[in-house]
């Protein structure tokens, strides 16, 4: 025989749930997480939209602006041409300083050409994201984070399935562009044969409008691949920030307060309550039943109320300790039922009665002064 040595190793079962801590994610995301993760830079929106209409921008300003860069680019270039025999019958050839000067004005007037492309480019792409995710800019995306150098997180990254989506777009982008590119120069082969039969000027403005309408093309197909893409984010983005069941205990914890605890300050505040209203029911004039459900207890003082005030009122076992101060402390009790249950709904306590209900307390307040006075006498 032989004895057996058992290592027991602690582990946490949670370890094993989906999802991590606290199982699966099945529950909605609450408004708090949503703007949380929006205060982060964590949105739904699709680059492609962006980038389609961006590219749609583009394009079209070519084909509005293509006549103001066209005179432009000859103005460019007949000025240099004009200012070459100048520069070589420089004694000292081309200094640096003159060099600059050019340069600088070759620069100039470039961007004052690409400067309508630049502008347009840069509202289409700004309106293509405010259009998705609205307007609350955030800088925290672009803070350095350690967890972005995490190996682990990268591989994750490749091997997921976002990775997928993206491989899957780029290549329908690729087959779509190529087969489009192939299908408008087909369509313009017997354009292309005239190329050598007209003018430069006639030759480029030709192949200007196909690679114009052939990018026109191409950008609204970016365009629909992108409203795909922006669908599949929205539904990837609602399934990533789906929490699980603890998540939004603890959220609530901390947002409302533990739900334990504040039921027990709210059972404190009720008896602390209670335990007022019960020292108020010995200076009541009157305190009107149901006769077993409900009690309420009335108070008139004209030196300083316009009308009776309910000063207690209560239910079943709350209905009988009032009854039973009131019997220890010799305040009237009187039975009516309807004027009890409407006293209970409508007032509150310390407010002043209805109306409507003058003319019922006031009956039942003579009768008990009339007999307050008599007993006296």
């Amino acid at each position: 025989m032989y004895e057996r040595n058992y290592v027991l190793i602690p582990y946490n079962l949670q370890f094993f749930a989906p999802d991590g801590e606290g199982g699966e994610k099945t529950e909605e995301p609450t408004s708090k997480k949503l703007s949380d993760a929006r205060k982060e830079g964590k949105v739904a929106k699709s680059k492609e939209i962006v980038n389609g209409i961006s590219l749609l921008g583009f394009f079209f300003s070519l084909k509005i602006f293509f006549s103001f860069a066209g005179i432009r680019l000859e103005e460019i270039f007949a000025w240099i041409y004009a200012i070459i025999p100048d520069v070589v019958s420089m004694p000292s050839g081309l200094s640096i300083e003159a060099f600059t000067i050019i340069f600088r004005d070759i620069i100039l007037k470039m961007l004052i050409i690409l400067l309508p492309f630049l502008a347009i480019g840069f509202a289409v792409s700004f309106v293509g994201d405010l259009v998705q995710v609205g307007w609350q800019p955030t800088l925290k995306p672009l803070q350095p984070k350690l967890s972005k150098f995490n190996p682990i997180s990268g591989f994750k990254r490749i091997f997921s399935k976002q990775s997928l989506v993206n491989l899957v777009l780029a290549l329908a982008k690729i087959f779509l562009v190529c087969y489009i590119a192939y299908t408008s120069i087909r369509d313009q082969a017997n354009t292309l044969f005239i190329l050598y039969d007209i003018t430069l000027r006639q030759a480029l403005s030709l192949i200007f409008e196909i690679i114009v309408d052939t990018g026109i093309k191409i950008s609204i197909i970016y365009i629909v691949l992108g409203f795909a893409d922006y669908a599949y984010q929205r539904w990837k983005f609602k399934d990533d920030m789906k929490m699980t069941k603890q998540e939004v205990k603890d959220e609530y914890k901390n947002s409302e307060g533990d739900p334990q605890i504040k039921g027990q300050q709210r059972r404190r505040m009720m008896e602390s309550s209670q335990r007022r209203m019960m020292q108020n029911v010995p200076q009541a004039d009157v305190v009107i039943t149901n006769p077993t459900h409900i009690a309420v207890a009335i108070l008139y003082d004209n030196t300083k109320d316009e009308a009776p005030r309910v000063i207690a009122k209560g239910e079943d076992y709350l209905a009988k300790k009032i009854k039973d101060v009131a019997k220890d402390s010799n305040v009237p009790i009187v039975e009516n039922k309807p004027l009890a249950r409407a006293l209970y709904a409508t007032v509150e306590i310390d407010e002043a009665i209805p109306p409507e209900l003058y003319q019922a307390v006031a009956e039942i307040l003579a009768v008990v002064y009339t007999d307050r006075n008599q007993a006296v006498s």
